[in-house]
């Protein structure tokens, strides 16, 4: 079992009471997501719409014990980083296992790209959403966490970039794979989605699943590096290529998705952050201080939304979930304001009769 030290070890990281919410103050509507380890629904506590993430158990005593590790990390992770560009955390449930934060309207930083499709980005936009990615990270590591799983553009759940109802403003959403970074322990190789995957991450005999190495939060840098790319032009990084041909020509051929037809700052930027040895890749610090300086450059759009600097007449905003549609309506007829738990109780349905 991959089990961390310090803050993050199982042993030590039982829930503090303050993060436990009362179940009966849960409230759940229709699912709006489903990955190996977990599914998301919509809901309501307190009259604060919310996205409920509850953990798949397991089957095998093993395979149980190692979700709820990755749980307890988890819920740490997110009491601990708190940001304006990270999900807030509203809190936990013991059994089952069960993470509610807020609830993120604007869709998914990749449907919102793959909705703009040919089209590439304003270039404010672009370097706008990668800053609020940039700031996010620099606050997961500070606090020692690394993702190891950054990525807007995957065709599964988890989405783990998410934009905020105004679609002004990413926010990273998913930790399920992060963890504490340490000097000594041995990490597990192939971690994350190959395509965005820094090359330390793969065994250089061979791509075997589960190796364990040792490597550090710049496998951070390198994939914020092809999600810039990603930002920019559009388009699928290393398109033509199968996820694992994408994998192998990183980390054996030293292939990089091109920077030549972008602005020399930004090339400098995604080069310096793709590099093949970590320690030479900057700091996310030193990312929020370059993508800042690029942006002071730009001269300001004329009558233009910073984050939507594009003709309104040509946006394709991603489609709301029934679900969302749903609560949207609700909050609608009863008001933002209303404390009547029964007015909705037709769209959501009490946590603990549900679970």
């Amino acid at each position: 079992m991959e089990s961390g030290t310090g803050f993050f070890a199982l042993e030590e990281c039982r829930l503090d009471p303050k993060w436990l919410i009362d179940p009966e103050l849960l409230f759940v509507g229709p699912k709006i997501g489903e990955g190996a380890h977990a599914e998301v629904y919509e809901g309501k506590y307190k009259n604060q719409n919310v996205a409920v993430k509850v953990m798949h158990k397991g089957d095998s005593q093993e395979d149980v014990a190692k979700r709820e590790a990755r749980y307890m990390r988890e819920v740490a992770m997110l009491a601990r980083g708190q940001h304006k560009n990270l999900v807030k955390f509203i809190g936990a449930c013991k059994e089952p296992m069960v993470v509610v934060t807020e609830l993120l309207l604007g869709g998914s930083l990749r449907k919102y790209l793959i909705n703009m499709r040919p089209r590439s980005l304003e270039p404010r936009v672009a370097v706008g959403f990668a800053l609020d990615i940039a700031r996010a990270m620099e606050c997961l590591h500070s606090h020692g966490i690394i993702h190891r799983d950054l990525k807007p553009a995957l065709v599964s759940f988890p989405e783990n970039l998410l934009l905020t109802a105004d679609q002004r403003t990413v926010k990273l959403v998913d930790l399920g794979l992060a963890r504490e970074e340490t000097l000594t322990e041995m990490m597990t190789a192939e971690t994350g989605t190959y395509r965005w995957m820094a090359p330390e991450l793969y065994s250089t005999v061979t791509l075997r699943h589960g190796e364990k190495k040792h490597y550090n939060h710049k496998v951070d840098v390198y994939s914020f590096a092809i999600v810039l790319w990603e930002l920019l032009h559009n388009r699928l990084p290393f398109e033509g290529m199968s996820n694992l041909q994408a994998a192998y020509a990183v980390a054996f051929k030293n292939v990089r998705p091109s920077a030549d037809d972008l602005p020399e700052e930004l090339a400098s930027i995604l080069t310096s952050c793709w590099k093949e040895d970590p320690n030479s890749r900057p700091n996310f610090s030193q990312i929020v201080q370059m993508l800042l300086h690029y942006l002071s450059t730009l001269s300001p759009p004329e009558h233009v939304n910073p984050s939507c600097a594009y003709s309104s007449e040509n946006v394709v905003l991603p489609p709301e979930s029934p679900g969302t549609s749903s609560l949207m309506a609700a909050r609608d007829e009863i008001g933002d304001t209303t404390t009547d738990e029964n007015k909705w109780r037709g769209f959501f349905f009490c946590f603990s009769q549900c679970f």
